[in-house]
């Protein structure tokens, strides 16, 4: 469903141990904006009854029903460089130009990516 890469596995275990938190699952959630979607990482103690849960080497992840469809083949990564830094998802079911939810400035490098 959603692939994620060995380098954001690493950083999202960090912080579940920096959260203390060990046990806790990552929920990505899509919320509409007025300029496509916007992607949520939060991290979640028990999943809700309807949510769909899998794994990611070792990493617990889980999406809500609603979020699911739009996230089937998206990509999480984790980007580190002189420019910028954090979670980027990459999804090819947002159009291009709709997939950008950094406030409506699409500074986070266009087509169906966006930084958290």
């Amino acid at each position: 469903m959603i692939s994620v890469s060995p380098l954001a596995v690493e950083k999202l275990k960090e912080i579940l141990v920096e959260e203390n938190a060990p046990d806790s699952a990552l929920r990505i959630l899509v919320v509409p904006s007025g300029h496509g979607v916007q992607y949520m990482l939060t991290l979640e103690k028990e999943p809700r009854q309807d949510d769909l849960t899998f794994e990611a080497e070792g990493l617990k992840i889980v999406v809500d029903n609603e979020s699911a469809p739009v996230l089937e083949g998206a990509n999480i990564d984790y980007i580190d460089d002189l420019m910028r830094s954090g979670f980027v998802v990459s999804n090819p079911n947002v159009p291009m130009g709709e997939g950008c939810a950094c406030g409506g400035q699409c500074s986070c490098g266009g087509h169906g990516q966006h930084e958290e």
